[in-house]
């Protein structure tokens, strides 16, 4: 009879932990009446825009992306638990990594906005974003570099993380 404890057999074993720690999904941002007002009338412009040009896939894709926006507002983030293991990484119950799926990692750090390690997947898989909330940068650093290399180029927040928190999406 199996162990209830094991773990599936689809799940790599990446060993003891070494550290964790928790972060939200998503980052929740306040939005003010005037930004959901400023919303409305470009979204308003935009499907007259459309309807003069006779671009009615875009007016669809714009209600669309209204309430995406409206149900994620809505939405409170889950928290996760991020962990380093000795043989790969971890988030939450679902995804676990081997160190041989990545490729590399960068820290961005400039407080109190922006405190995020990236992570770069072997293949076409996207760039992981976690929080990196109150751990100290310094001693991630130094961990995640006994494992994977650092990409010292890579002086910026991603693209979709900057323009996310620039208009609070």
């Amino acid at each position: 009879m199996a162990d209830s404890t094991s773990r599936p057999t689809n799940q790599p074993d990446l060993g003891n932990a070494i550290t964790a720690w928790e972060f939200p999904e998503f980052i929740k941002y306040e939005r003010s009446r005037t930004w959901y007002i400023t919303a409305i009338i470009v979204g308003i412009l935009l499907i007259i825009f459309s309807i003069s040009t006779q671009n009615y896939l875009f007016i669809v894709l714009i209600l669309l992306f209204g309430l995406i926006i409206y149900l994620q507002g809505n939405r409170q983030p889950r928290m996760l638990t991020f962990t380093i293991h000795e043989r790969g990484i971890s988030i939450g119950e679902r995804m676990h990594h081997p160190w041989s799926d990545l490729n590399s990692f960068w820290i961005i750090y400039e407080p109190p906005q922006v405190k995020n390690l990236y992570l770069d997947f072997k293949g076409i898989r996207p760039d992981l974003t976690v929080q990196l909330q109150d751990q100290n940068p310094l001693e991630i650093r130094k961990l995640l570099s006994q494992y994977i290399s650092e990409d010292l180029e890579k002086e910026n927040e991603s693209f979709s993380d900057g323009v996310s928190r620039m208009f609070k999406f």
